[in-house]
């Protein structure tokens, strides 16, 4: 992969997730009952500074889980021959609450609807919200998120590489070509 150019820098992916915060204290009136659900493996920290921007924006602790959604895709036999374990915890009783999924891309919707199976073979929420970081278009499903940090419209020989500090030592988002 070549680097083609910083989409975000630090400073940036911070006010996005401040106002993805924001967004979903308005649309939900308050949070008392939202639970994040980050989605495996970049969804997880950006679901952990949303729930810390909530706390600090309201007083309010959102429970914060995760999904490993890999024995939910449907090309799971495309990505690897043998299906894993998968690893979800979620902290809440189901049926009280407004799941906000959260990811770092929605590209195609495939990851987006194998967390919604994946939150549905544990119970039924209230509703499910979908918040990212990045959305670069090109959906094969009718996939729409409620919270979005920033469109950026891509190729589909373009990379959006998502670095959050507890993977990468950084925060930003870069594009690469392939």
């Amino acid at each position: 992969m070549e680097f083609k150019a910083e989409i975000m820098d630090e400073r940036q992916v911070s006010r996005s997730l401040a106002r993805i915060s924001h967004e979903i204290i308005e649309k939900n009136d308050g949070a008392k009952r939202v639970c994040l659900l980050g989605i495996k493996r970049r969804g997880i920290p950006l679901a952990k500074i949303i729930a810390e921007n909530i706390r600090e924006f309201e007083g309010i602790e959102v429970p914060v889980g995760r999904l490993d959604i890999s024995l939910y895709r449907d090309d799971l036999s495309e990505l690897s021959p043998q299906a894993t374990t998968s690893d979800i915890q979620i902290p809440v009783e189901l049926k009280d609450y407004t799941i906000v999924l959260v990811d770092d891309v929605l590209y195609t919707g495939r990851t987006a609807r194998a967390a919604i199976e994946a939150v549905f073979s544990h119970g039924r929420p209230k509703a499910i919200q979908l918040a990212v970081l990045v959305d670069r278009g090109h959906r094969e499903l009718p996939i729409r998120p409620d919270y979005v940090g920033k469109n950026i419209p891509t190729s589909h020989s373009e990379v959006v590489r998502v670095m959050v500090p507890e993977y990468d030592n950084a925060s930003g988002v870069a594009l690469y070509t392939l």
